[in-house]
């Protein structure tokens, strides 16, 4: 009995975009042309999403893409066509701050996500290109033309849009790495290892049960922050410690996130969630001991 051929679907074809190594080249070359014009700082950490703890580019993205729904919606309703050309615009003068973040975030993940976004990126130009087509002709008063554009142009724009959810949802790019270990540890303290066997100023990782953590002894006192970054769950242990305006902080070996120590709080990302950290003690025998702040 043959097997019945089954047609590839929108799932298969994203997975597929992650192992095709066709666009590596290109992919390598761009992202480090955007590493290297948008550097490390105040900037770059508001196209990351740094100040509001969440990644600026979903909803910069969800506002263009509700207005040209929206206008095309009023196509159907056929409304004042000034509305329509109203929202167009909005929508494609809101393209440029979504796509700066967006290339932002993209510059700073793993190859598999790269090659996801990479493609999401080209549809979403083919939108904008698509809606801006439709902006001129409805301005030169050719409507039936315009609203021809705008239709495959929301259709560009739904592609990229499916391939956006690829990448936040199945590749978790932007999403939290970072353990939420209030939930993962029971209450009260827990012994974790001797103060004797730690190096000084230099972090390690020791576990927690099933958690690995990020652990740096100064003095007598220690640090303890959850070792996966919040970014794509670097190793933050292997991190370099840097002073940032007089607070010593642990900068991602991946990807260059850098976290607070004495509050696990992002000073630069791309990462936008900060470390979890713990309240730590040292017992009279040396035995450390930690429990979650919550």
């Amino acid at each position: 009995m043959k097997e019945k051929v089954r047609l590839a679907g929108p799932v298969d074809l994203a997975d597929r975009l992650e192992k095709s190594r066709s666009m590596d080249r290109p992919i390598r070359m761009l992202a480090k042309a955007v590493r290297e014009k948008i550097r490390p700082g105040t900037f770059r950490d508001w196209l990351h999403g740094v100040p509001t703890g969440k990644p600026l580019h979903p909803p910069l993205a969800t506002v263009t893409l509700g207005c040209w729904v929206s206008a095309t919606l009023l196509d159907f309703a056929k409304t004042d066509p000034r509305a329509a050309r109203t929202l167009i615009a909005a929508g494609i003068g809101g393209a440029l701050p979504t796509a700066a973040a967006g290339i932002t975030d993209w510059s700073s993940l793993h190859l598999e996500q790269q090659r996801v976004g990479f493609v999401h990126m080209l549809v979403n130009l083919t939108a904008v290109s698509l809606f801006s087509g439709s902006l001129l002709l409805r301005l030169a008063g050719r409507e039936g033309g315009g609203k021809a554009l705008s239709l495959v142009g929301l259709g560009a724009a739904a592609v990229g849009g499916y391939l956006g959810g690829h990448l936040a949802y199945r590749q978790a790019a932007g999403a939290n790495h970072a353990e939420q270990v209030a939930h993962l540890v029971p209450l009260g303290w827990h012994d974790l290892c001797q103060l004797d066997d730690l190096p000084q100023g230099r972090p390690v990782a020791r576990r927690l049960g099933y958690i690995q953590l990020f652990v740096m002894r100064h003095g007598d006192g220690v640090t303890v922050l959850a070792d996966q970054c919040s970014h794509l769950a670097g190793p933050l242990h292997q991190g370099r410690i840097v002073m940032k305006n007089g607070v010593p902080c642990v900068v991602c070996p991946w990807h260059g996130s850098t976290f607070r120590l004495t509050d696990g709080s992002v000073k630069h990302g791309p990462a936008t969630a900060p470390a979890p950290t713990f309240e730590t003690r040292v017992r009279q025998d040396g035995t450390i001991q930690v429990r979650p702040l919550t």
